[in-house]
Formats: C-alpha cells, structure tokens, sequence
C-alpha cells in the first residue's frame, strides 16, 4: 500500500513553498489569474511552468519557488516545488509524490564523460492536485515544448524513449497538456516510489540525492553547467 504523509490542509504555505513572496504575487497579479475559473487557472499556471520555466538544473532540488521563478528555469523537482507554489497561492490543493527515476533517463543530457560516476537512481518528483473529486497527477510540465520538439526532431520515428531527461512511450505526442487528466513525460524511467507528501519540505527532510561531498561541489560548480548547455543546444537542434 501506497505511503502517505500528507495533513488535511493542502494550501499551506511553507519555507519552500513561500508564495507570499514578492515576485509571486506580482506574477500572479500581472497574469491575472486569480480572475480565472478553477479549470483555466490551473492550466494557466500549469503552462507557465511548463514553457516559462525552461528544462534546465538548478543549484540543488530543495529551493523554495521565489529562487526557482528567480532562475526561470528548473529540473523535475524544482519545477514542482514551484508549480506548488502557485497552485497553492491559487488555492488549489496540491501535493508531492516521490519517487527515484533510474539513471538512464538522463542519459544524453549528463555527459557521457561524466555518466559511469553518476548515482544509479536520481531522486524525482510530481505534483498531484486535487480537482472534480479525485487526485491528477502532473508531471508534463517538466520539459519545456521547445526542448521537447528538439528531441522529437533529434529521434524522428521514435515512439519510446528513456533518456535526455524523457522517459516516455509516447515520444511523438506525449501526454503534456492540461485536460483534467493525468500528464506524463518521465514516467517510464521511475523505479522506485517513495507515496506522497503534504510539501516538499517534508519531502527533503526525509530524502535527498546520494551524493558525497565531492560529487556535489563537482555538480554546483561545474557539471550543472555543462548539462544546461547541452540542454541548450537540444532546444536549439544544435546538439548531434
């Protein structure tokens, strides 16, 4: 049976999930979403997150969402942390399923210099919200549409595919786009599960990536880097 360290309160507003701040309410107001029935509010900001937000890693997973909307760009996990915030700011009940994704799924994007030292299991993230009486898992929002038509056109006639941060059956039209039901982009590459959390930072408490002291200097400093720019060159169908 599944886990579940959730409370009853699915709007609260946390160290991570700080959308009292600034740059989050002047979004919101710029956007005018609160002006929006509950169905387009959450496709919106799901959008948002999606495209805006540009597929790419941050400094670490356990950023609270100002700093991620600050970086305008962001990974599985940081992506949810912020698609949470907004949700919540939005008064759309929300919270995060974790899970590890194998290492193959970011085969391609972690350079192949780099790759035999990666750890073998990535910690991973989506965000379910509760909408019509029943949960709907999101996890489309990942990988921004360019990126994504980079890859489409870098494996043309691919159906399946588990690497350059997708995992997926569906390559060609997966299932990214808000229609009340569940969306999916790394699906595929999950192994294991960890149930579901009230907030991420009940989440990272308990889990975080396996990494030495080393290795995660290497990756703040350095490989973080390498990986967004070839990332960039994928959006851009430069990478060969």
């Amino acid at each position: 049976m599944m886990k579940t360290h959730f409370s009853p309160n699915l709007c609260d507003k946390t160290f991570l999930l700080d959308y009292n701040a600034d740059n989050i309410q002047s979004l919101i107001g710029v956007r005018d979403w609160s002006a929006l029935n509950e169905y387009d509010r959450i496709g919106a900001v799901y959008d948002f997150v999606r495209d805006e937000i540009l597929f790419g890693y941050n400094i670490q997973d356990a950023l609270p969402a100002s700093h991620i909307l600050k970086d305008g760009y962001g990974q599985c996990n940081t992506k949810a942390i912020l698609l949470m915030a907004l949700f919540r700011a939005l008064n759309i009940a929300c919270r995060l399923h974790g899970f590890t994704i194998k290492k193959e799924l970011q085969r391609g994007v972690i350079p192949e210099l780099i790759y035999p030292i990666t750890p073998d299991n990535i910690i991973h993230s989506w965000v379910e919200i509760h909408y019509d009486d029943q949960w709907i898992n999101l996890e489309g929002f990942i990988l921004d549409r360019t990126y994504l038509s980079g890859l489409q056109n870098k494996f043309k006639g691919t159906t399946s595919l588990c690497g350059y941060g997708v995992g997926t059956n569906t390559l060609t039209s997966p299932d990214i786009y808000w229609r009340a039901k569940d969306t999916y982009i790394q699906k595929t590459g999950i192994n294991n599960d960890y149930g579901v959390f009230n907030t991420p930072d009940s989440f990272y408490k308990q889990y975080s990536q396996d990494l030495t002291p080393v290795k995660s200097f290497l990756y703040r400093t350095f490989l973080r880097h390498w990986m967004n720019a070839r990332v960039a060159k994928i959006r851009k169908k430069q990478l060969k």
